[in-house]
């Protein structure tokens, strides 16, 4: 009987097939699984999920500027004291905010052109002119 494979099996076999394919890898997407698992999509950019991927990162980043706007404002000194479990729920938020934010960057991180390979592309088309 065969082992299941691992998270990290799945992701290498599947980066393989990307390389094979001439695709830019997998995209980590601004959602987990239900058990708290990075989701990934291996897309060229376009589709239905590539496209709600993007519209959920906005929403999570508008609602990151809408949060820190509001502790800015509840924590500046002229502001009314809030009791404890204001100032937890406003933690909590805060520090979701800070996952989704997080994520959203690694994901479009990971999508950037690696500038080592830009440099070394362009310097084989110099060489070859």
């Amino acid at each position: 009987m065969s082992q299941p494979r691992s998270d990290a099996d799945r992701m290498r076999r599947r980066d393989l097939y990307d390389a094979a394919s001439g695709g830019g890898g997998p995209r980590l997407l601004p959602w987990t699984s239900p058990e708290g698992k990075p989701c990934y999509l291996s897309t060229d950019g376009r589709g239905y999920l590539a496209t709600l991927a993007d519209n959920i990162e906005s929403v999570q980043i508008g609602m990151g500027r809408e949060l820190l706007e509001y502790a800015r404002d509840a924590t500046c000194p002229s502001a009314k004291i809030l009791t404890v479990g204001e100032y937890r729920w406003l933690a909590r938020r805060l520090t979701e905010a800070l996952a989704d934010a997080l994520r959203v960057a690694d994901s479009r991180g990971q999508r950037l052109p690696d500038r080592d390979e830009d440099e070394a592309d362009e310097d084989e088309a110099d060489e070859g002119a």
